[in-house]
Parts: C-alpha cells; structure tokens; sequence
C-alpha cells in the first residue's frame, strides 16, 4: 500500500533559510509514514482576481500540490508579528476562488523558529487564525521552537536532542490527528 501524501509549506522564500532546515528535520519524522511533499510558494505571482480566468502555470502546479495532499505542515518565520507576505500570498491563491478551495476539510499543523525567545508565537497565532477560516482543521498545541542553539544542522538533522524528542512528539500528534480526519483510503 502506497503511503499517504502530507504537504510541506515553508513559510519563506530565503535560500539558507532556517525554517526551510527545521522542515526538512521534521519531514525526516514522519517519511516512514508519508510521502513527504515539499510545496513551493516562492514562484506565485501576487494574488489577482484579474489572473483567476487564466490562471498563472505556477498558480495551477501550487493549486494541484496542495489539493493532491492529505494535511499541511507550515513551518513559518514571523514579519513584523504576523506571517510573510510570500506565506499569506499563497493561501489567498489556495482559497480562491471561494467554492475551489484548496484548503477546506485537510488537517494542518503550525511551526516555525526564530532566534527570538518566543519564536515565531504571534505569526503561527495569526495563521492559525486565517487556516480556520478557510476551513482547515488546526491542531491545537504550540510548537515555538528558538533557534539557539542550532537545532538542526544545514541539511535539516537534528543537532539538539531535546529539541528532536519535542519535535518529534509534536509530528506524532499531527500524524495521529491526520489519522483521525483524513484516514487513508482503503481498497475493496
């Protein structure tokens, strides 16, 4: 039986970015489970309704990526106490328009880290808001994850145990609620 599909959305378009290393080490905890599928976000144009009638080819691929998994992981940076434009500019591509809506009935789970003490806490707090709007269901518990000392090496492993041992905990309970609403379908 092939494994179900789970979305990875990085809420950044920096090529070192931190977040982007953090997804790769919590991808790593959940590949024996699922097909792990990184989302791409940087190439969307800005959200348009004007573009809606003949969408973008980047549009389309975003739209298909995410309508082909079964739940999102975001792992976010924080701007200025919310999310980065690039984040919330593909949501707007995903929710629109209103009765194609990508987003609608999948499981999702918010992250992220900064350097900050507090992480990314306020950015995940406003995309947990806008994800329940649209119709995702956010798992409840926080996962503000600082930067320091490194937690994960360049290629996305874990340098820190105790921040594996939380990390890993944290995508348990996202793959035990992706069980609950979205189980794999079953042939017969």
């Amino acid at each position: 039986m092939s494994k179900q599909a789970m979305g990875v959305i990085v809420g950044s378009n920096r090529r070192e970015s931190i977040n982007r290393r953090l997804a790769l080490a919590l991808a790593a905890l959940l590949a024996d489970r699922y097909d792990i599928r990184f989302i791409r976000i940087d190439d969307l144009p800005m959200y348009n309704q004007d573009l809606e009638a003949d969408r973008p080819p980047e549009v389309r691929r975003f739209v298909a990526d995410v309508a082909g998994v079964a739940a999102v992981l975001f792992v976010t940076p924080e701007h200025n106490r919310s999310i980065p434009a690039v984040l919330k500019n593909a949501i707007d591509w995903g929710s629109k328009p209103t009765d194609q809506n990508v987003w609608r009935g999948k499981p999702a789970a918010i992250t992220g880290t900064s350097f900050g003490a507090i992480g990314t806490a306020v950015g995940q707090q406003h995309l947990r808001q806008i994800l329940g709007i649209l119709g995702m269901t956010v798992m409840g518990g926080e996962a503000y994850i600082t930067f320091k000392p490194d937690p994960v090496d360049h290629d996305g492993h874990f340098i820190d145990d105790a921040k594996r041992a939380f990390c890993s905990a944290y995508m348990n309970q996202f793959a035990a609620l992706v069980r609950l609403l979205a189980p794999p379908a079953t042939s017969g």
